[in-house]
């Protein structure tokens, strides 16, 4: 299980699904939250970080291909964007959509996790692979 997220394959599956999540969602928090544009912009901000995380999901899966060593860190970025769509974005959409917080600190750990993940797909390109 472990080894198959060494591949690109997962990374670059689940980033194509993110990014249709993050269209979907788009479309809904813009034609639902119109009457209110604070929240609206909240929504939208949580769409933003969602597709540009749900496309760093694709570059992992890019950097999976560079060698065993640069997936390790590729694969470790993923993990940290995805926690990062779930923690960052999905609290957002909460919070827009009923004007609660779902959990409380989620955002910042969530985007905590984004800066991470791309810490982590510098260190893929930087890695030496073994001769």
């Amino acid at each position: 299980m472990i080894a198959g997220l060494l591949t690109p394959r997962p990374w670059v599956a689940l980033g194509a699904l993110m990014a249709g999540a993050a269209v979907a969602l788009g479309a809904y928090g813009w034609h639902s939250l119109e009457g209110d544009e604070a929240m609206r912009q909240i929504f939208m901000l949580g769409v933003q970080y969602h597709m540009w995380h749900a496309l760093a999901l694709i570059a992992a899966g890019w950097r999976c291909t560079a060698g065993p060593r640069a997936a390790k860190w590729a694969a470790g970025a993923g993990a940290l964007f995805l926690a990062g769509i779930l923690l960052f974005s999905a609290n957002l959409y909460i919070f827009a959509a009923t004007g609660d917080l779902p959990i409380p600190g989620a955002a910042p750990v969530g985007g905590g996790a984004f800066m991470a993940g791309w810490v982590l797909i510098a260190v893929s390109a930087l890695v030496r692979e073994k001769s």
